[in-house]
């Protein structure tokens, strides 16, 4: 009753600092932190929520994965396959090493393997935690994607990381980095062949019910199901619900406006709560951690404060290194292209639940019988580097972007959504234009589709109706089923269209999303 009456308590407060959030124009998730900190520290309340860590992943990253791959696509990811690969594997692999190197030198007590585990905890960003701080933040697009992406898949490259060097710690052995690589390879490509194998199985189920809402539920219990059937595996249940998120993602046809709409709105409610549940989750096991630190804290933080600076010093030579090879570069959608650019991806390197999960699921002892090497010291560095690179960003990223100057060049982005809409208006009124041949339509009800059709752009960008659009719509209303058939026709293909450009690569999936969005609200309200 304890654990449920904190959960409700989460969802209520993060429902509640959304809004503040928004009046403060600061982070909502980063408040939830800060929240929980404070709640956790409050006389009289339980000394931790008593959660089993191995449950923090397998509860909270699958759904959160799944909501943030379906807003990208696989031809952003084929174009970035090189940032993926310099992002989310070596910056971890040098992230980890950095981190290693560092605390071995602090703490004599702590053993490399055991430094490895730590390296492995405080590497990867946190994807959700970038999509919340860094997504209502008025930058570049470009920006956002390399974020994505990197957020994705670094987790599966430090997951195998951590657990090959709590193996290693926990039963004496050496770490052979030879079989990290191999375990690394083969996790992958298992989880990718499973998740394109669940991902046609779940088209094939969800083409058998009927019931919107039937099939919006599969999507929600799918990246739990995948997520454990790849650690089953021994595959990476992370690149699993990836591949499975973007799969299912691609493969949505263009009449399903009804079931893109509830599915929208039923994954925007669920990400909210779980996310404000996970971040609240993060504060409250704060106090876990320096109960456990008891009269060490004070040189516990004095090292904790190290290994931050060297985790945003690691990051910022990556970044820098990154903007050197991409300035030469043609891609014009690469970032970072500048200095500016570079030093925003820099901060944005937010950190959350993985690391809270890692750390707390470390165990108490070795195979021997004896404690696991540094392990509050260890809980105490990653609790500080989650701390320190969560809320530092969060509530400085939007002055920062405004300083440097990067919020001027999200304007012309923006451009990119009236493309995707001017191809859909073209693919409506050619189909119209075809449909229009083979009806037999009075002068007026013509003249009247054609006037309102001509004004699509208008409808898609979300205007209201004016009074001519009424006058308009009794004059069809004469020649209802033809005119019914002809709009559901050119509205179909303007979908299609809207489609297929989120699918070719340089298209931005968000702004794709948002003018589909809008006419499938448009099909929605016609049926």
């Amino acid at each position: 009753m304890e654990i449920l009456l904190i959960v409700v308590g989460l969802m209520l407060a993060a429902v509640l600092l959304v809004g503040v959030g928004d009046r403060l124009r600061l982070p909502w998730p980063a408040l939830m932190v800060v929240l929980g900190v404070a709640v956790a520290f409050v006389p009289g309340l339980p000394d931790s929520f008593d959660l089993e860590p191995d449950l923090i992943l397998p509860l909270f990253l699958p759904p959160l994965l799944f909501a943030t791959a379906q807003r990208t696509s696989w031809a952003v990811f084929r174009a970035r396959w090189r940032t993926i690969g310099f992002l989310a594997v070596a910056l971890v692999a040098a992230t980890v090493a950095a981190v290693a190197g560092t605390a071995t030198a602090l703490a004599p007590g702590l053993t490399v393997t055991a430094a490895i585990a730590l390296g492995a905890m405080v590497a990867p960003p946190d994807p959700v935690a970038v999509e919340a701080v860094a997504g209502p933040v008025r930058m570049p697009r470009r920006l956002l994607a390399v974020l994505q992406s990197e957020g994705l898949f670094n987790d599966a490259t430090a997951l195998v990381i951590f657990q090959t060097a709590v193996l290693a710690t926990v039963s004496g052995s050496g770490l052979s980095v030879p079989g990290l690589l191999l375990r690394f390879v083969l996790g992958t490509v298992a989880a990718v062949a499973l998740g394109l194998v669940v991902a046609r199985a779940a088209r094939w189920v969800t083409s058998q019910v009927t019931d919107t809402t039937g099939r919006s539920a599969l999507t929600l219990v799918l990246p739990f199901a995948v997520y454990l059937a790849a650690e089953e595996v021994h595959a990476s249940g992370v690149v699993a619900v990836v591949v499975v998120a973007l799969q299912m993602r691609s493969a949505s046809e263009a009449d399903e406006a009804e079931e893109r709409l509830v599915q929208r709105s039923f994954w925007d409610v669920v990400e909210m709560l779980v996310t404000g549940v996970a971040f609240g989750l993060i504060g409250l096991d704060l106090r876990s951690a320096v109960d456990a630190a008891e009269a060490d804290l004070p040189e516990m933080l004095g090292h904790a404060a190290v290994v931050v600076v060297v985790v945003f010093a690691v990051r910022a030579m990556w970044m820098a290194t990154a903007w050197l090879l991409i300035a030469r570069s043609d891609d014009v959608s690469a970032a970072p292209r500048t200095a500016r650019e570079a030093v925003v991806l820099t901060w944005c390197g937010m950190r959350g639940l993985a690391t809270l999960a890692l750390a707390l699921s470390l165990p108490t002892t070795t195979a021997d019988g004896a404690g696991f090497p540094a392990r509050a010291e260890i809980v105490v560095i990653a609790s500080t580097v989650l701390v320190a690179t969560l809320l530092l960003p969060g509530f400085t990223l939007p002055m920062l972007v405004r300083a440097l100057g990067v919020a001027e060049d999200a304007d012309a982005e923006h451009a990119a959504e009236q493309v995707i809409t001017q191809r859909a208006r073209r693919a409506a009124l050619t189909r119209m234009a075809e449909e229009e041949r083979i009806a037999d339509l009075s002068e007026e009800v013509s003249a009247a589709l054609h006037e309102r059709m001509a004004r699509l752009d208008g409808l898609l960008r979300g205007e209201p109706a004016t009074e001519g659009d009424r006058d308009r719509l009794a004059a069809m209303r004469r020649g209802r089923a033809v005119v019914q058939r002809i709009q559901n026709s050119a509205l179909a293909a303007a979908r299609a269209e809207v489609l297929a450009a989120r699918r070719e690569p340089g298209v931005d999936p968000e702004a794709a999303d948002r003018v589909l969005t809008r006419l499938d609200l448009r099909t929605v309200l016609l049926d």
